[in-house]
């Protein structure tokens, strides 16, 4: 079974690698749009699912994030300096942040500690409204030029899509040797039982602090990004309402699970433009989403990608009551 589910991983990842890298060529401009939106989100994702799914921290406030990488690079670019200078100071900006925020989940935990976050992404968007002298206030900021790349112009949606599509990769690549290394097991027990990882030498304090700051920093390097593609940023976008939906689609995809950010950002970025197209929904499509949302959470609230697991445990719970019934045939038999 772990052949078959490491085979089928396999495949799955080999097709939709082609299907990113070729269905650009067949797309309108908004398609390649959607689909440079939705690795953006892919990438503010996977930092969500790191602090949630693999250390057991809950955040609602990984929209300001996102937002403080978006007006990162903006103000800097209305300033005069070159994005590949915005990037990494929304980064280090985020990184930063994220140490912050991540002071009071040493105080407080589960609900006590969402509540902590919704109030930091509330006292952002307040900032990102209010102070026009910076943010320009509910006129945003316009004109957000896309970057160049050694002498190419990523201004056109193709050149860009492919570029936000290579970072995206890096970033895949990073995570997952960072889960695979020590760091990640400590992620994990930190998830599973903090007393437990402690007494093992794990130094909670440290870790719960660096997956708030390594969460925040693909936030904000996703915001960065999303202010180029959109090229007009205003505060609506970085609501405590965007950051539930970020923890939707990690909870959709499956928090915890490496590939969730793409299914859970496909499910929250692509399916509802898609419903909107479909005969005899799109005047419907909100509350359908809405209602499979729902019947998703009630039925897999695991996400989309604990499918094969509650297959195989099913399999395994089968073949375990039939061994038992054998069993005991064998032990009436010789009786």
């Amino acid at each position: 079974m772990k052949l078959l589910n490491h085979k089928f991983a396999t495949v799955f990842t080999v097709l939709g690698a082609l299907l990113v890298l070729v269905a650009p060529q067949y797309l309108k401009n908004y398609g390649i749009y959607l689909l440079t939106y939705w690795l953006v989100f892919i990438i503010a994702t996977m930092g969500l699912n790191l602090t949630i799914g693999y250390a057991g921290q809950k955040s609602l406030g990984h929209a300001a994030f996102f937002g403080i990488g978006a007006y990162t690079v903006a103000i800097l670019m209305k300033a005069g300096f070159s994005f590949w200078l915005g990037l990494p100071a929304a980064a280090l900006i985020c990184f930063a942040v994220g140490l912050i925020l991540g002071f009071p989940a040493l105080r407080v935990q589960t609900i006590y500690l969402a509540f902590a976050t919704l109030g930091f992404n509330t006292a952002i968007w307040l900032v990102m409204r209010n102070e026009e002298w910076l943010t320009g206030g509910t006129f945003g900021i316009n004109n957000i030029a896309r970057p160049v790349l050694l002498g190419y112009s990523l201004e056109a949606n193709r050149p860009y899509y492919y570029f936000v599509l290579a970072v995206t990769l890096i970033l895949s690549g990073l995570l997952w040797g960072l889960l695979r290394s020590p760091w990640g097991k400590a992620f994990k027990a930190l998830r599973d039982n903090p007393i437990r990882a402690e007494s093992l030498g794990v130094d909670i304090r440290n870790y719960t602090l660096l997956s708030f700051a390594i969460g925040a920093v693909y936030a904000g390097i996703a915001g960065a990004l999303f202010a180029s593609l959109v090229q007009f940023i205003e505060p609506a976008p970085f609501t405590v309402a965007a950051s539930i939906m970020m923890y939707l689609m990690v909870v959709v995809g499956g928090a915890g699970y490496f590939l969730g950010p793409i299914i859970g950002a496909a499910v929250g970025v692509v399916l509802p433009e898609w419903l909107r197209d479909v005969p005899f929904v799109s005047n419907w499509y909100l509350p359908m989403f809405g209602a499979a949302v729902v019947v998703l959470m009630v039925w897999l609230p695991d996400g989309l990608l604990s499918i094969p697991d509650r297959i195989r445990d099913r399999r395994a719970a089968r073949e375990a009551s039939a061994a038992r019934m054998a069993a005991a045939q064998k032990i009436g038999v010789a009786s």
